[in-house]
């Protein structure tokens, strides 16, 4: 999780990130396959989700719809799914949302450490969708 191989930019000059880091999977991800572009193109993991912004509002700095974990809005393929940091990776992680249903979501991951895909629990309560991780901050989606 903290080997880098320097820095993976497109041939325009976009920051795509550090290899081959959570960061620089996604953001290569969403603009060879989405043609999206962030904005703000630096920052770890952790940084995606802007804790101060009320669900479903445009995150200026990511150009991406944002999410709470427990949102009215069900997480959906490609959806970016935000974890915060712990003591043991202070940079929080991001992953990519590859399938749902009503009961589970899993999403695909570069360095986590863990296998490249995971199942996560998926709970719908009071008409608000939960992923089950407390460490989720919640999903970004493309406009």
């Amino acid at each position: 999780m903290n080997n880098t191989s320097g820095r993976n930019l497109t041939k325009d000059g976009y920051n795509l990130g550090l290899k081959w880091q959570c960061v620089e999977f996604v953001k290569r991800y969403y603009f060879e396959h989405l043609n999206h572009k962030m904005p703000n193109s630096y920052g770890h993991a952790k940084d995606f989700f802007n804790v101060k912004l009320n669900d479903g509002r445009l995150n200026i700095d990511r150009n991406l719809l944002q999410y709470t974990n427990g949102s009215k809005q069900k997480p959906k393929v490609n959806d970016l799914i935000v974890f915060k940091g712990n003591l043991f990776n202070p940079y929080g992680h991001v992953a990519i949302v590859s399938k749902v249903s009503d009961l589970e979501i899993e999403i695909v991951q570069q360095n986590v450490g863990k296998t490249s895909r995971d199942l996560i629990d998926l709970e719908q309560k009071n008409d608000l969708w939960f992923i089950d991780d407390n460490a989720i901050l919640g999903w970004l989606r493309k406009r």
